[in-house]
């Protein structure tokens, strides 16, 4: 975990910190359409993935449960990148219920301020599982001090909502690809044909 520098930075639209490699490692983890599989299905899986994930501390013990917990975190995080994007089924009582978990989460796994000569970062006390919960919210605590929160998305062709960081100049980007931004461009072309081809003919 970076050092939190004091106050509130801008974040170049170009770099993407250690913070936001964290967070988008934590919540790219979804199977989707595209052939990306679940890597947290089970506990094994879980616990596969976090072997090769060093700032999570490397290898960890977890059950099933833990991984429930983790795909459930997960997918809060998800609702909320979508609503960064504007995704319109993500607001409402869907980012609501997303929020109130999150919540929950923060009470079940609170941070600890470490102060040192060269800075001051949040970090998790706790060891195992719940230190791996406690350094993705360590992540998302330290970057959303930022103006630049609203830069992590995910992805607003379904069923892709695969996360990551808008570096458009304007923070205007939707999609994370431009071949996700052109299915949702074709598929909008065919509903719009479908619509006319079923309009009733004139007189």
């Amino acid at each position: 975990m970076t050092s939190a520098a004091a106050g509130s930075s801008r974040v170049s639209p170009r770099t993407v910190t250690p913070t936001v490699e964290t967070v988008l490692a934590f919540v790219n983890t979804r199977a989707d359409g595209s052939g990306r599989r679940e890597l947290f299905g089970d506990g094994d899986s879980f616990a596969a993935w976090l072997a090769e994930r060093a700032e999570f501390g490397g290898e960890t013990v977890v059950t099933d449960a833990d991984a429930a917990v983790a795909r459930e975190l997960r997918d809060a995080l998800v609702t909320l990148l979508l609503a960064h994007s504007g995704d319109e089924e993500s607001l409402g009582e869907p980012l609501q219920r997303a929020e109130r978990h999150l919540r929950r989460v923060g009470s079940l796994y609170p941070l600890a301020t470490v102060v040192t000569a060269g800075g001051v970062e949040l970090a998790s006390p706790q060891a195992g599982v719940p230190h791996v919960f406690g350094t993705v919210l360590a992540a998302v605590t330290t970057f959303a001090q930022s103006s630049d929160w609203g830069r992590i998305k995910a992805c607003r062709n379904p069923p892709c909502h695969f996360g990551f960081f808008d570096r458009t100049r304007n923070g205007a980007g939707l999609y994370c690809s431009t071949g996700c931004g052109s299915q949702v461009s074709m598929r909008k072309h065919r509903q719009r044909q479908r619509q006319g081809s079923d309009a009733p003919s004139g007189a």
